[in-house]
């Protein structure tokens, strides 16, 4: 079917359409109603339909697939890796399931999960799933105020944690945040069940609070439990992401909604068919890590691979071994996980036999155009950008080659998902915008299956966060965007990641975009900066590719020439600073902010999900000896 046919039915005719898309999945008992819309912008999607997500992913490809291959925990820090058929799968699901209900853990009940991507979170999750209690997964490079204030809005009935994670060789002891956080947060889960990995050997236990999953596991291994069905509407894990204010917001998921969109985009967007093989390296504690590592591949009756570890570790060609080892389909990565491998020899990229890899998709922040085609001429496969945020649970603006592939263009994420009817506005009036100019990109509700329901136990910051801000009843995404005249969007970066020079307004990605395109750069970040003139202006800081030999300030001269000479005299970077590493979150994204904090001699924020401390200090010493240009 054209891509073009298939997206308007969805917008034209959303009931008829998703009545269609709800025949993926198994429904215990059928919807009554495909969509409610009398509580706009909430909106309830196959009102009256029970299902549940660990059935979908598991018991109904017993039958038929019970011997393949599930899931594949792979770690090259234990350099262990485990494989899971679907028999063994649903082994495993079932006795945590009957370990959580010996624990008083039933329908509704919170279930926080701190752990690494290994086989355990996979369980944890999907057992959650089975009883019908509602997980909440935390990643586990938060630090301990992090995991406090998470445990106090979800007040869980059960925490759920591993010893010890490990990256690039490096034991990071997970137990002691435990009980940091168990000490500050004021709603304490009566348990904390400990998958010990054996990692550290210094780890303490709390009497009567602290129990061992491998102990439990044995008492009820064989266990069967029963499936709670639950009501399309009810819900099925919660998310937390930063809020720009005040504590955390746990995005509500639905249990019907989600579960027919991960059946729908894991083959027509993702285009895998059930046996085939993905491999997602998100962590299981973001919001693609929960579609596309565990809930999509398995509800697609396909292989997920889950990957504990760097991409550089023990080399890097780890990643495309496992391709070829699996004979991996689809691969799901981030811009900055590529951005990592564009340093080192591009060799790595022919090394493995790749004839099973059809498309590597890319998501988590913007693609620059250089990294896109440096990617895509090393391993001779389309790559697709893609566009979605933790709300939506599932690409909001992608293209789709499992249906209609439609061309690439680099620089854009691609065409609308469907479901999502979108529109860029002109941020002061709220009008739309003709192709081609830069407004505030927004969906017109109601939002389609998968994304978010609410905001967990606090509707009105639901209503406040995304649905107030212009007169019009409209989802902002609070992302800057152009549209052209073929429908294809481009996303030019945060509403808040803005330069306001000398009354220009310039979005810091364009500015990095430009950076970017100097053949020695690797990364670039920009932030603006006060300046008693202007108001503000852009500083940048790059790093390069491996083998560079130019000095650091003839590279900087050149890069602010390419702004300059791309973007004009206003866009000239004030300062370029070329440094080592830039300080990135565990999940990839730049700490945009507390650079601008550094910069300007202000507090740098929140760092608890800082990957490296050293790229802190990195940039510090930069700034003491002065840019480049």
């Amino acid at each position: 079917m054209r891509y073009e046919d298939f997206y308007q039915r969805s917008v034209d005719e959303p009931e008829a359409f998703w009545a269609e898309q709800a025949e993926r999945i198994h429904w215990q008992t059928p919807p009554r109603q495909i969509l409610d819309t009398s509580r706009l912008p909430f909106r309830r999607w196959f009102v009256g339909g029970t299902t549940n997500l660990c059935y979908n992913a598991i018991d109904r490809h017993l039958e038929e697939r019970g011997g393949q291959l599930a899931l594949v925990a792979i770690s090259t820090e234990t350099n262990i890796t485990r494989e899971l058929t679907y028999r063994d799968l649903y082994r495993e699901v079932n006795t945590f399931a009957a370990v959580l209900a010996s624990l008083g853990v039933g329908k509704g009940d919170r279930v926080v999960i701190y752990m690494p991507n290994i086989a355990e979170a996979v369980f944890a999750m999907l057992a959650c799933a089975r009883i019908g209690a509602i997980h909440s997964v935390v990643f586990g490079g938060f630090a301990s105020h992090n995991l406090a204030l998470r445990i106090d809005d979800a007040r869980p009935a059960l925490l759920i944690a591993a010893d010890a994670g490990m990256r690039g060789g490096k034991v990071i002891p997970y137990k002691p945040l435990v009980d940091a956080a168990l000490e500050e947060a004021t709603h304490k889960p009566p348990h904390v069940l400990i998958v010990d990995r054996g990692l550290d050997p210094q780890m303490t236990r709390v009497a009567d609070r602290d129990l061992d999953y491998a102990s439990l596991r044995a008492s009820y291994e064989g266990a069967e439990v029963p499936v709670a069905w639950l009501e399309s509407n009810e819900p099925s894990y919660l998310l937390y992401t930063s809020g720009t204010t005040g504590k955390p917001k746990g995005i509500q998921r639905d249990v019907g909604g989600y579960a027919v969109a991960m059946a729908l985009s894991i083959r027509t967007v993702f285009d895998i068919a059930p046996g085939q093989v993905m491999f997602s390296t998100s962590d299981v504690g973001w919001a693609v890590g929960h579609s596309y590592n565990v809930y999509g591949p398995l509800i697609g009756g396909a292989t997920s691979l889950l990957y504990e570890g760097l991409p550089t570790h023990p080399d890097p060609g780890i990643w495309w071994q496992l391709c070829e080892r699996y004979g991996v389909r689809t691969m799901f990565s981030s811009p900055t996980g590529i951005r990592v491998l564009k340093k080192q020899d591009a060799g790595w990229l022919k090394k493995y036999d790749l004839s099973a890899l059809k498309w590597l998709f890319l998501a988590g922040e913007p693609l620059d155009e250089p990294t896109a085609h440096w990617i895509t001429e090393g391993l001779g496969v389309p790559v697709i950008d893609n566009y979605w945020q933790t709300e939506t649970g599932w690409p909001a603006i992608t293209l789709m080659p499992g249906l209609d592939l439609k061309p690439v263009k680099f620089g854009s994420p691609g065409l609308p998902s469907p479901g999502y009817r979108m529109k860029v506005i002109d941020e002061g009036t709220g009008e739309e915008l003709p192709p081609q100019q830069k407004g505030v990109l927004v969906f017109v509700p109601p939002l389609p299956p998968g994304c978010l329901t609410t905001v967990w136990g606090d509707d009105e910051r639901y209503v406040n966060s995304y649905f107030s801000h212009f007169n019009e009843l409209l989802y902002s995404s609070l992302d800057w965007a152009i549209r052209d005249e073929n429908g294809y969007t481009t996303i030019l970066g945060r509403t808040d990641d803005v330069i306001n020079v000398a009354g220009h307004r310039l979005g810091t990605r364009e500015i990095e975009e430009s950076v970017s395109t100097h053949p020695a750069c690797a990364e670039a970040a920009v932030v603006g900066v006060q300046d008693e003139l202007k108001g503000q202006v852009p500083v940048v800081f790059a790093t390069l590719k491996q083998g560079v030999s130019e000095p650091s300030a003839e590279v900087a001269r050149g890069m602010q020439q390419r702004v300059v000479s791309q973007l004009g005299g206003v866009a000239k970077p004030a300062r370029v600073y070329v440094v080592n590493a830039l300080p990135k979150t565990r999940s990839g994204k730049l700490l945009r902010r507390s650079l601008q904090a550094l910069v300007q001699h202000t507090d740098p924020g929140d760092l608890s999900t800082l990957d490296d401390p050293n790229a802190l200090e990195e940039v510090r010493r930069a700034l003491e000896r002065g840019s480049d240009v």
